[in-house]
């Protein structure tokens, strides 16, 4: 069954000639025609764009011309990525219509390394939700138990991860997004460090905050898409000057001999029952292994949730502020005058989590709160970067969960403040622009994964992936899937 074969499997029999690209494609492009009824994974399915690539490579292959690292491989894409003439709608009926007038960086990479994107997945409105139910057009599912969300805002990508419909997808991770639904769908899923991937192309949400980065069942595929993303960008201001780096070869040699994991002991207070056991194991996993397992103090990260919170929708209230009706989108039929197609387009095209956001962003920014709300949270931003650097000095690495518990009946968290603690453990990362990913620890029921995250410094991603791919081998919870029944 080709949808159980790895990224790097696929594209190995790609290049041996064992298998066409067309098969290949033709293939996942079924898998997810006949599943996505059930899944709600994609927003849009591009079947002509990716057989007519497919068709190219073969050609390519044919004639013995080099081909890339993704040649032969399926990918999806976060509805927020752009792909020239094709729909980028954020989940939003406000950009229902829009057509995307030119190539994000991650897709001109991809695509220069024979990459095939098959489709653009479901999220959040404008990625902001964790559990994909606030898309306009429909809640995704997680593959586990379809009653049950997928986690988000990048819920589609991972859902189409983790029922096998894609090898390897894209998401964005502002607070949490690529992390939290690769741990309730039980894949792996990695949030660079800040400026490692080109934002150019990605519909912004939290532009301190926001990093593209993959999902795979397993830490090689990611960090086979990190050598063709991870590098410079001139079009992307906060692009780093690094890279590209050899993440497969530098995993190779990699151990936990030496290595010391600090854990913010004290920040996991709250953290009890199957949850506990589980992250409490995966510690105990990584000192047979020859960790030394350490306390941090990271006691600013009960912080983490409210300065994000002001930050975070402070740049979503700017960011969404062109959207006007005016130059793109979908304008109110209802408006008569200037002030009516500004007003109606945003009330009719926002969803209630959106506008709910620009209202308390458009809040901590305004007159007489800014020096309370928004300039007190950069300062709380500051001092948890200068945690983190003393937290380092001691350990080259930490651990945490990734979400407080397993994924959730969709519909089940109605209050938003108890959604927004759904990232209570990612949020962290993206505040202080650290490298993090998620990868498989267990499961808290048969059918409920569970997620262990891993933190290294700024521009120690590389290193990050080392110590996920030694965890990794020593465990096989990466190698289970969903049952097919589910789908």
């Amino acid at each position: 069954m080709l949808h159980t074969l790895t990224a790097r499997n696929l594209h190995h029999k790609f290049m041996t000639g064992e298998l066409s690209a067309t098969e290949i494609t033709t293939h996942f492009l079924k898998r997810i025609e006949s599943s996505n009824e059930a899944l709600k994974a994609f927003i849009t399915i591009l079947s002509d764009r990716a057989l007519s690539h497919a068709e190219k490579l073969d050609q390519k292959r044919e004639k013995g011309e080099s081909l890339g690292k993704l040649a032969g491989i399926p990918i999806a894409l976060k509805d927020n990525m752009h792909i020239k003439g094709e729909l980028t709608t954020c989940a939003s009926n406000f950009l229902s219509n829009f057509k995307a007038p030119f190539d994000a960086t991650i897709t001109e990479l991809i695509e220069s390394e024979d990459g095939i994107i098959v489709g653009k997945t479901n999220l959040d409105e404008f990625a902001m939700g964790s559990s994909t139910e606030n898309s306009a057009f429909f809640p995704t599912r997680n593959p586990w138990n379809l009653a049950c969300a997928p986690g988000g805002s990048s819920g589609g990508s991972a859902a189409a991860v983790a029922a096998r419909l894609v090898p390897l997808a894209l998401g964005s991770d502002t607070g949490g997004s690529i992390r939290q639904p690769a741990a309730l769908c039980g894949v792996t899923g990695f949030k660079p460090t800040y400026g490692r991937v080109s934002r150019y192309g990605l519909v912004a949400f939290g532009s301190s905050l926001d990093q593209i980065g993959p999902f795979a069942t397993n830490t090689g595929d990611a960090a086979l898409m990190m050598e063709v993303i991870g590098r410079h960008c001139e079009r992307d201001s906060t692009s780093i000057f690094a890279g590209p780096d050899d993440y497969l070869d530098s995993m190779n040699a990699a151990s936990y001999e030496g290595k010391k994991i600090g854990v913010p002991m004290s920040f996991l207070e709250k953290l009890e029952g199957k949850p506990r056991e589980l992250f409490d194991s995966s510690l105990t996993i990584m000192r047979e292994l020859g960790a030394e397992i350490v306390e941090v103090d990271l006691s600013l990260l009960k912080y983490a949730i409210a300065i994000y919170y002001i930050l975070a929708t402070a740049e979503a209230s700017t960011n969404l502020a062109r959207f006007d009706g005016i130059r793109y989108g979908v304008r109110s039929k209802n408006a008569e005058t200037l002030n009516q197609i500004y007003d109606l387009s945003k009330d009719e095209g926002f969803g209630p989590e959106v506008k709910r956001r620009i209202m308390l962003g458009t809040y901590v920014l305004s007159a007489g709160y800014q020096d309370a709300y928004y300039k007190k949270a950069q300062k709380v931003r500051t001092l948890m970067i200068q945690q983190i650097g003393q937290a380092f000095d001691k350990c080259d690495l930490i651990a945490l969960p990734t979400s407080p518990s397993g994924h959730f009946e969709l519909g089940s968290i109605k209050d938003p403040l108890q959604m927004y603690l759904e990232d209570i453990y990612t949020v962290g990362s993206n505040l202080v622009g650290c490298p993090s990913i998620n990868i498989p620890c267990g499961f808290l029921e048969p059918d409920k994964p569970f997620g262990l995250q891993l933190i290294g410094p700024q521009k120690q991603d590389v290193s990050v992936f080392q110590a996920a791919q030694i965890f990794e081998q020593a465990t096989d919870f990466h190698h289970k899937a969903p049952e097919e029944r589910a789908l």
